[in-house]
C-alpha cells in the first residue's frame, strides 16, 4: 500500500478495526506510523485504551495516534480568519465581518472545511517525519465531501481572486485613473491570503490524485446496503481521480457453521461475495475473517498480525 491510506466505508462495517490494526501492523514491522481519527466518534482511545486527543500522542514504539475533532479545528479557522481580516480591513467594519463569521462557522461545510485543512496539514508537514500515515475516517457520505474538496474549493477560490482583482482595478481607476500594476495586485493582503489557500489546496490535490502516494481503500461487509453504498463513492471518487486501492470485506463468517440459521447466513454471504468479485473485478479485494472478541488494548497485536497473511479473492 501507498504512504498515505485512506480506509473508509458505512458506519458500522469496521473501519476503525482495520485502520488501527494496519497502523500496529506497519508500525511493528518497523515503520514510523501515523494513525489519524478524523471520525467524530473517535474509537481509537477506546481500542487502545490510551487518552488520544487533538495533538500528536505516541501510543505504542513507532505508532503515534491523533484524534481530529472537527468542531475545534472550525473555531481554530475561524479564529485565523479573523485575525487575518482585522489587518487588511477597516475597524469600522470589523464587527459587522465578525457577524458575517459567526454566521458562516455555523453553515454547512465549514467544519468540513476546517477538518479538510488540517489532514492537509499533517499531510504535507509529517510526510517526511513518517513511512506510513493511516487515516480512520468518518461514514462514506462524509468522507466523499471531504476528500471531493480540493476540486470545488480551487474553483471557488479562482473565481474570488479573480473577482478581487477587478475590485482593486476598479478602486484603482477611481482613485488614479488607471488599473492597477500586477505588483499592486500581488501586494493586494486579501488576494495574498486568497492565493495562499488557493496554492495549499493545489498541493492537495496534486497529492490526492497521486497513486503513488495516496490510496483510499473501502471496508465492507459482504451485504447489500454497503456493496451499493461503496459503489456510489468509488464513482465519486474516480471522477476526482482520486484512486482507489482495494476493497476490505469484513468479518467473514467461518465455513464450518453447524447450526441452520448460520448455515443460511453463510449461503447468503458467499452470494455477497460473488457480487462483489463481479463488482468490483478491476480492484484488489482482500478479506478479514469475523472475530471472536471486540478488539481491545490486548489483543489488538494478534488481530493486526492478519494483515501479515491477509487474505486476496
Amino acid at each position: 500500500m501507498n504512504r498515505i491510506i485512506f480506509f473508509g466505508g458505512k458506519g458500522g462495517v469496521g473501519k476503525t478495526t482495520c485502520s488501527a490494526s494496519y497502523a500496529l501492523y506497519e508500525a511493528n514491522r518497523g515503520l514510523k506510523t501515523l494513525l489519524v481519527s478524523t471520525d467524530p466518534a473517535h474509537s481509537t482511545s477506546d481500542i487502545f485504551e490510551i487518552k488520544i486527543n487533538d495533538s500528536i500522542t505516541n501510543i505504542l514504539p513507532n505508532l503515534d495516534a491523533i484524534e481530529i475533532s472537527g468542531e475545534k479545528e472550525s473555531k481554530k479557522y475561524m479564529d485565523s480568519v479573523r485575525g487575518s481580516l482585522k489587518q487588511i480591513v477597516s475597524p469600522i467594519i470589523v464587527k459587522e465581518i465578525n457577524k458575517q463569521i459567526d454566521a458562516a462557522s455555523i453553515s454547512p461545510g465549514t467544519e468540513e472545511a476546517a477538518l479538510f485543512d488540517k489532514m492537509i496539514e499533517i499531510i504535507i508537514e509529517k510526510a517526511d517525519e513518517y513511512d506510513k500515515i493511516v487515516f480512520d475516517t468518518a461514514p462514506t457520505g462524509h468522507t466523499v465531501r471531504l476528500l471531493s474538496l480540493p476540486e470545488l474549493l480551487g474553483a471557488w477560490l479562482d473565481t474570488l481572486i479573480q473577482k478581487r482583482s477587478k475590485s482593486v482595478n476598479l478602486m484603482s481607476m477611481a482613485l488614479k485613473g488607471q488599473k492597477a500594476s500586477n505588483k499592486e495586485l500581488e501586494n493586494d493582503e486579501v488576494i495574498k491570503v486568497l492565493k495562499r489557500r488557493y496554492d495549499k489546496v493545489l498541493q492537495a490535490k496534486k497529492i490526492m490524485i497521486d497513486n503513488h502516494q495516496l490510496s483510499f481503500i473501502f471496508v465492507i461487509n459482504a451485504e447489500k446496503l454497503p456493496i451499493d453504498e461503496t459503489v456510489k463513492a468509488i464513482n465519486i471518487l474516480e471522477k476526482y481521480n482520486i484512486t482507489v486501492g482495494g476493497i476490505i470485506v469484513n468479518k467473514l463468517l467461518p465455513d464450518n457453521m453447524q447450526d441452520e440459521f448460520w448455515i443460511s447466513k453463510k449461503e447468503q454471504e458467499t452470494k455477497y461475495i460473488n457480487i462483489i468479485k463481479e463488482t468490483f473485478k478491476n480492484k484488489e479485494i482482500y478479506t478479514i475473517p469475523l472475530l471472536k472478541d471486540d478488539m481491545r488494548a490486548d489483543n489488538i497485536g494478534t488481530i493486526s498480525e492478519m494483515f501479515a497473511g491477509i487474505v486476496k479473492i
